[in-house]
């Protein structure tokens, strides 16, 4: 009763330096990132999830793709749906299945990369715009012997896991058949023309023809790295070895390796290990033309089109983020940078953490988490407000990512048309508006057969007047009024026209001939049970939309206690996926909103409101801002010494400190006794010092000690000191002058 996508496959994940950081190493056989075009040499646009296989994305990638890791791989037996009640398989029997089952490791042979396949957008239906497809790399699994079998390893493998699936009555979703091997590499592909396409398709094979001649045999697929699955976890990493199978919840999320029964032959491991172990240079200089046929594959060759940017007109800024954009002139590459109204909550998935951004809105009241209207989605995203671990359908669990999306900057890559990120964000500081209230109107499902929420467009509002300002400062400068703004700075691929006026966008009071409709996609894709179950979803959506509207019937400034306690602030959006930077209304500052962490605004040209610094409307003035957060004395004199001086005082204390320890232990060598410890030793001495110290406190100076004034008992006794003294001196010469006479009489 649905589909799903999970599924038990190889991956060909990759981790490399200009990809997602987090992305796995578990192929060291096929360099992926050579068959894919990250430059856009010859690639226009694609969906918003880019390129699946070569690494994944960073958050800052010019292009604004979906920040994810690496997913490529390719599927060998597809589960289905994990809901037991929708006749599902679950987790954990899929588990049983496997740890039943045994495998030697399988060698897999690259065939040949295609493209075409008729993308779901229906592009290539219209012949006024560049046709969009799939780039697919095909591969096949080695029919290989173990001692005495008749059949495959591979064979076996299939007629095992069959067996063992049953054994633990697995759910009728299950595909009763093995999948056709392929790597799925990028969808809703446009390239600039069939020239490009027919020499991207030659590249990409002559790289295929390399892994050929190097693998003549094929090549069992691992790496000698390790990893902890599913993605994040913070588990012992494990040794990925060779030969593994995965299971994959989703594309993005593997969960469990299974390692094969046996390690790998001695040729088996030399085809492992050859490109990371040995200099492979020489297939590629002696692989110079392709020895396979790969024509009608959407090579390009079919065709003689070639994408005219001057076709691009304002109603083309209502994309389709399932398939490529159409450029604007001078604008080489694409880019999912944009300007829009955050309205993500914090989302009940365990993978994934999201923050609040308003309260106002519950999202979860026209979502269908269970399934009883919609039976799958056309691509492998679900519901955008967020998924959660364990979905039947099996869709990647991504975090809220609600938003109501203003204006699309395309690339910040100034290089290739676009705008930097630091002049964005200067110019959006520059752009006056008042508090942004939104109005929810109805849901209902476009043309693309995605989800959405409508809300009204008022030509007048505040959110229609930020609407066009911002086509006339960043807007394209073609046929249409030249954008100007005070930074001097501009863009060639925003997927606006500055003549494009709010008042004529999408909405009740519109003409609905333009390119501005603030709407929030819910879904993509979605595919109902039936037309009767998708009446009865829009209907019960509308419905509480009803609710909402009489709740706030002139609408209302989202925002939390915690974000935008005013409410009706604008955000600026590096993808869907990641908030960036955050513009209060009425020039009220702004500040670093990204990754879950805030930091507070250092710069504002807003006004300065009476009552001075005491005044919260002031706090966020740069005057005020340093007054608050003063540094400390201390802090500010460490930061003036600079590195040199830091590093300075820091060699000075440690070598201080070496030479204590080391006249310590000089002393103790020498004085410590017998069987005892330097510990023992050292509290020893301590007290010996203390010792010596207290009987020169007691010794000290005597005459200095006596008082000048001392009392009767001091001076008595000095009196008779001095009585005694002169008595025995007088004694001393009656003796002498005795002495004296008797020497005289004799």
């Amino acid at each position: 009763e649905q589909e799903g996508l999970s599924f038990i496959g190889i991956s060909f994940s990759v981790n490399t330096p200009s990809g997602n950081p987090y992305s796995y190493q578990l192929c060291d056989q096929f360099p992926m990132e050579n068959i894919i075009d990250r430059n856009y040499d010859y690639v226009m646009s694609m969906d918003e999830d880019g390129w699946l296989v070569g690494g994944g994305y960073k958050s800052f990638d010019y292009s604004g793709k979906m920040p994810y890791i690496d997913s490529s791989h390719t599927e060998l037996l597809r589960i289905g749906s994990l809901d037991v009640d929708k006749g599902g398989t679950t987790i954990e029997q899929v588990y049983e299945a496997m740890s039943s089952v045994t495998f030697a490791p399988f060698s897999i042979y690259p065939e040949y990369l295609k493209g075409g396949g008729g993308h779901h957008s229906g592009d290539n239906e219209d012949q006024q715009k560049v046709p969009s497809s799939d780039v697919t790399l095909i591969v096949s699994v080695v029919d290989t012997y173990e001692d005495g079998d008749s059949y495959s390893s591979y064979e076996i493998f299939l007629n095992n896991l069959f067996s063992a699936m049953q054994a633990v009555n697995g759910g009728s979703c299950m595909d009763d058949h093995d999948t056709d091997p392929h790597v799925s590499m990028a969808r809703g592909v446009k390239f600039k023309s069939a020239y490009h396409q027919e020499q991207y398709m030659y590249s990409a094979n002559l790289e295929v023809a390399v892994w050929q001649a190097m693998y003549p045999k094929g090549t069992p697929i691992g790496s000698k790295g390790y990893a902890s699955f599913p993605p994040g976890s913070r588990g012992n990493k494990q040794y990925v070895g060779y030969g593994n199978l995965y299971f994959f919840f989703d594309r993005a999320n593997i969960t469990k390796a299974f390692r094969p029964y046996r390690d790998l032959t001695d040729d088996e491991a030399a085809y492992a290990t050859l490109y990371t172990s040995s200099d492979v240079s020489s297939y590629y200089a002696n692989t110079n033309e392709i020895g396979f046929d790969y024509s009608g594959s959407g090579d390009g060759g079919g065709g003689n089109w070639e994408h005219n940017p001057y076709s691009w007109k304002a109603t083309m800024a209502m994309h389709d983020m399932t398939d490529g954009w159409d450029l604007p002139p001078n604008c080489e590459q694409e880019g999912e940078t944009f300007f829009g109204i955050p309205l993500s909550r914090k989302s009940d998935s365990s993978l994934q953490v999201s923050t609040s951004f308003q309260e106002q809105f519950n999202f979860e009241h026209i979502i269908d988490r269970n399934y009883t209207y919609i039976k799958s989605f056309g691509t492998n995203h679900g519901w955008l407000v967020g998924e959660q671990i364990g979905n039947g359908a099996g869709s990647i669990v991504d975090k809220d990512t609600a938003h109501i999306p203003i204006f699309y900057i395309g690339t910040t890559n100034p290089n290739m048309g676009g705008i930097s990120l630091s002049n964005l964000i200067k110019v959006g500081k520059r752009i006056e508006f008042g508090t942004l209230y939104i109005k929810p109107a109805f849901v209902f499902i476009d043309d693309n057969g995605h989800i959405k929420l409508q809300f009204e467009m008022d030509p007048n509002s505040a959110l229609a007047y930020l609407y066009d300002n911002l086509c006339k400062e960043l807007g394209i400068a073609w046929n249409y009024d030249t954008p100007y703004n005070k930074e001097g700075v501009y863009t060639n691929c925003a997927m606006h026209a500055s003549g494009d006026r709010a008042k004529y966008g999408c909405g009740p009071d519109g003409t609905g001939v333009g390119g501005f409709c603030p709407q929030m996609t819910v879904a993509y894709s979605a595919r109902f049970q039936s037309e009767e179950h998708a009446a009865a979803y829009l209907d019960q959506c509308n419905n509480y939309v009803d609710y909402w509207r009489s709740l706030y019937p002139s609408g209302v400034a989202v925002g939390t206690n915690q974000f935008c306690p005013s409410g009706g602030c604008l955000g600026l959006f590096l993808n869907r996926y990641d908030l960036y930077n955050v513009f209060k209304p009425d020039l009220g500052g702004s500040w670093v909103e990204y990754g879950g962490g805030s930091l507070q605004p250092t710069f504002s040209p807003a006004p300065t409101w009476k009552g001075g610094c005491d005044e919260p409307h002031n706090f966020h003035l740069d005057k005020c801002f340093r007054k608050r957060m003063k540094p400390k004395a201390s802090a500010v004199v460490w930061d003036s010494l600079g590195a040199v001086g830091q590093f300075s005082i820091f060699l000075i204390a440690f070598m201080a400190v070496t030479l204590s320890i080391s006249i310590f232990l000089a002393r103790a060598r020498k004085r410590r006794r017998k069987g005892e410890s330097y510990i023992d030793f050292m509290f020893r001495d301590a007290k010996r010092k203390s010792k010596k110290r207290k009987k020169r406190r007691l010794k000290g100076n005597k005459d200095l000690e006596e008082s000048m004034l001392g009392d009767e008992k001091s001076r008595s006794r000095r009196s008779s000191r001095s009585k005694s003294r002169s008595r025995s001196k007088s004694k001393a010469r009656e003796r002498e002058r005795e002495r004296v006479r008797e020497s005289a009489r004799d």
